[in-house]
């Protein structure tokens, strides 16, 4: 199988995370029993180094081609047949609404053949950042892959020799395989296996808080030993029981409570339960800590959206990292609503804003912080979509484009291999192969080579990738006329 190895993870840990999950009752919150039962731990690193990572994943599949919008006349006007001006009553986005000064993406190193892109009328921040700040980078047409594949490999019957990514074009699935590279049900993730290397090495004093979602549970923060630690936008998760909420308002109610729920016990699995809950106890104590200064500049403003407030919480949590006891940190935020079959001229321009003005605030945060180059901030989703429209919006696809935003980025570039922009499927004209009907592109970069570009920034040796990122075994040549390089290179 090209997925993650299972004997890479002990069944020692196995049991352990299972017991510990049968026994988490419903005294405490099941995100708060699910992190405070985690071990995860940082990269060594010398001296007093931090590195940062965050996901920031689109659920429900963002519409790539009205998200970097191909822009050079050629393209643009095969874009504009193929999915219908909007005066039309289709869904392409027109030129003159496109304001070139804020939108028109110009990288240090002009695209072959004279081809340009242009980001989506409302995103004017990260264009901004892209090409006057040049700390954004686009990551053309990547998704998962288990080994380089063309249309014609994608249709032979052959799958030993061609294996594709497992349940293609299902949400849930392929959100798990972007996180995990296995479909549903997978519990490994390769953000959580970077907690699970790090564990011999050890920097971080409190390992609790290498893995961070502020967006409920993800697989992508869960390895062996590495279990998410889940904090809501306003801060850590409490204990009703111990913290007087939900009913328990009496001060001699709740000192009782605190001291059953921790207190050393003669039963084995009463002892268990007890630690455990004593350790979430603490851990919500030094979390609070952590968020208790206030952040010196606050460049979010008056931005108050689910994202913005998200990606705030982690600018927090990174600014308290001394109180936390880490060196490195996994991050994950989301944001929902881009299943856009229809509406998706009506939808997609708020998501697209939200998420622009978002990353743009967080990066600006980070910079206030003197950290810009230590946190490196990069998009996910399902998938990408159709080219072609269904009359309203546009189908479940497989290749997208995705942002790279942070200091250490080598930035104002475009990195991977343009689409030809068409839904032909004639083998004949060149270029024509890269997709599998109605424009669904298929990845000329893979999730693991895009993983590796990002790992390797943050710390791991090459020698560790594949236990990480399985099927980066599978990359770093030249397969059908395109190269897929084991580092992207728009890491510093």
């Amino acid at each position: 199988m090209h997925l993650i190895d299972p004997a890479a993870h002990s069944r020692r840990a196995f049991l352990r995370r299972s017991g510990q999950l049968a026994m988490a009752g419903t005294a405490l919150p099941f995100a708060l029993n699910l992190a405070a039962m985690g071990e995860a731990a940082a990269q060594a690193a010398p001296g007093d180094d931090y590195k940062a990572l965050v996901c920031v994943f689109l659920f429900g599949g963002n519409d790539y081609a009205n998200t970097v919008i191909t822009y050079d006349d050629p393209s643009y006007n095969a874009y504009s047949a193929i999915r219908i001006p909007q005066a039309s009553g289709g869904i392409a986005i027109a030129k003159n609404d496109m304001d070139v000064a804020k939108t028109l993406l110009t990288p240090t190193t002009p695209l072959a053949d004279g081809r340009q892109y242009a980001l989506h009328p409302s995103m004017t921040q990260l264009a901004n950042l892209f090409n006057v700040d040049g700390k954004a980078a686009v990551q053309l047409n990547v998704g998962p892959l288990v080994v380089p594949l063309n249309r014609a490999q994608y249709n032979n019957s052959n799958k030993k020799l061609y294996p594709q990514p497992p349940k293609l074009f299902s949400h849930n699935d392929q959100q798990s395989t972007w996180q995990s590279s296995s479909p549903e049900g997978s519990t490994v993730g390769w953000g959580g296996n970077l907690g699970d290397l790090a564990l011999s090495q050890g920097a971080n004093a409190n390992s609790l808080f290498t893995c961070m979602s502020v967006a409920g549970n993800a697989v992508f923060l869960s390895g062996d030993q590495a279990l998410q630690y889940q904090v809501s936008t306003n801060g850590a998760v409490g204990i009703n029981s111990v913290k007087g909420t939900g009913g328990y308002v009496s001060a001699s109610v709740r000192s009782a409570m605190a001291q059953l729920v921790q207190e050393a016990r003669s039963h084995v699995l009463e002892n268990e339960y007890n630690r455990v809950t004593k350790r979430a106890v603490e851990a919500e104590t030094t979390v609070t800590g952590a968020l208790s200064g206030a952040l010196p500049v606050d460049s979010f403003g008056a931005l108050n959206t689910g994202l913005s407030r998200q990606l705030k919480m982690v600018a927090r949590l990174i600014h308290g990292r001394t109180a936390l006891g880490v060196k490195r940190q996994v991050f994950f935020v989301s944001m929902g609503g881009f299943d856009l079959h229809d509406n998706l001229i009506a939808n997609q321009p708020g998501l697209m804003q939200q998420l622009s003005d978002a990353m743009t605030a967080f990066y600006r945060q980070t910079a206030a912080l003197g950290i810009a180059d230590k946190v490196t901030a990069f998009t996910a989703s399902d998938f990408g979509r159709t080219l072609a429209s269904n009359g309203d919006g546009s189908d479940h696809g497989w290749g997208s484009h995705h942002f790279v935003v942070g200091g250490a980025v080598n930035g104002k570039q475009f990195y991977g291999t343009p689409q030809v922009v068409s839904i032909n499927n004639d083998a004949k004209l060149p270029g024509y192969e890269g997709h599998v009907g109605q424009g669904r592109l298929i990845p000329t970069t893979s999730v693991d080579q895009y993983g590796a570009t990002l790992a390797r920034w943050f710390g791991v040796p090459d020698a560790d990738l594949p236990g990480i990122l399985p099927n980066l075994k599978n990359f770093g040549g030249n397969a059908n006329g395109i190269d897929y390089p084991k580092n992207v290179g728009f890491m510093a």
